[in-house]
């Protein structure tokens, strides 16, 4: 059962939201708030594995509030829901430790597929902001990465960061390179130490300003 939290302060899209939610038979929608600060105190006393946050929310907005959750619940997954598509919001976001990035303008479908990609590979990069991503990291005068050029991966690990990308889980990884799961989670340890992301999503941000991974066309 996938546990999610739900913070928006629009009390219409976060119900309608909640409804659709509640149609997906593995997945739980343990609570419901309007801001960062309560998102906060919620978590404290009612874990869950991942939140769908609003940017935009009085007394605290998703910005803080993602800060706060990855230094005070680093094992909570974030998607981030917004009306913004630009790569400054995109990008600073995957920085920051979301998992995923979806519009709010987005088919009910692609909610629900971000939440089971985020729930096996940790991440979901919606079409649109797989091309915004790209547009923007390309972009060295728009967008400068934040990662260290220091400790170079090795070519296993290059290897071990292309299949993270293209959404394989750690069993499927091990079965493709025939490691077992135990190394590859090593190789993954190494990739984030040695790229200073905080998770997936910031491995497939690495990934791409580094040129190391390129989505194949849809």
């Amino acid at each position: 059962m996938i546990r999610l939290a739900l913070a928006d302060d629009q009390v219409l899209f976060r119900r309608g939201l909640a409804m659709l939610l509640g149609d997906m038979p593995d997945v739980q929608v343990v609570f419901e708030c309007a801001n960062g600060e309560e998102l906060l105190r919620h978590l404290k006393t009612e874990p869950v594995d991942i939140v769908l946050l609003d940017l935009e929310m009085p007394v605290m907005d998703g910005m803080a509030a993602m800060k706060h959750i990855r230094k005070e619940h680093p094992e909570v997954k974030v998607i981030v829901l917004s009306m913004h598509e630009e790569e400054k919001f995109i990008v600073h976001l995957m920085e920051l430790g979301a998992n995923g990035y979806v519009v709010k303008t987005a088919e009910p479908d692609e909610i629900e597929n971000a939440i089971r990609a985020v729930a096996t590979s940790g991440y979901h990069f919606s079409e649109l902001v797989g091309q915004v991503m790209l547009q923007g990291l390309v972009n060295k005068e728009k967008v400068r990465p934040t990662f260290s050029d220091t400790d170079p991966l090795t070519e296993r690990e290059q290897e071990v960061l292309r299949l993270i990308c293209q959404e394989l889980t750690t069993t499927e990884i091990a079965g493709k390179l025939f490691l077992s799961p135990r190394t590859v989670e090593g190789h993954r340890n190494n990739i984030l130490l040695k790229t200073g992301a905080r998770n997936t999503a910031g491995i497939v941000v690495y990934a791409l300003t580094k040129g190391l991974y390129t989505p194949s066309p849809s």
